[in-house]
């Protein structure tokens, strides 16, 4: 008489725990990579308002060196303000004192919503946070990170 043993044969696969340990451990490093892959976008969006600014600052001071104003002939800036579909931020130029000062602004939308940059005439920059990621009002500078 011959026995029969029964021999257990070798799964192929996960059981159900250890795939729900490896969810696990994939939304506790998707918690943590998420937001610094995100601020580290914002901040690179950010540098689109600063060069722009300092384009329009440059050719602001151009014009007024050929036409001793900033105000072009109808009474708005001397200077088109950047356009665009992949713009993160809209551009703005405010002119006073006849002509004699002006104030460069970009508001940003989307990832750096909120954000708000400045320069005048006298090179002054002012960062303000209006209800954005990075959590503070204002600053007397150009704010390129979270503080």
């Amino acid at each position: 008489m011959r026995l029969l043993l029964c021999r257990r044969v070798p799964s192929h696969g996960f059981t159900l725990v250890e795939l729900l340990i490896v969810v696990a451990i994939v939304g506790i490093l998707a918690s943590i990579a998420v937001p610094g892959y995100q601020d580290y976008v914002r901040r690179a969006q950010v540098q689109e308002a600063i060069a722009n600014l300092a384009d329009l600052r440059t050719r602001l001071e151009q014009y007024y060196q050929d036409n001793r104003s900033y105000a072009g002939t109808s009474g708005t800036c001397g200077v088109s303000m950047p356009t665009g579909l992949d713009l993160r931020f809209s551009y703005s130029c405010g002119i006073g004192n006849a002509g004699q000062s002006y104030l460069l602004t970009a508001t940003g939308a989307g990832l750096v919503r909120g954000l708000i940059y400045s320069v005048d005439q006298q090179g002054t920059r002012q960062t303000s946070c209006n209800a954005c990621v990075w959590n503070f009002s204002l600053s007397q500078t150009w704010v390129t990170r979270r503080l």
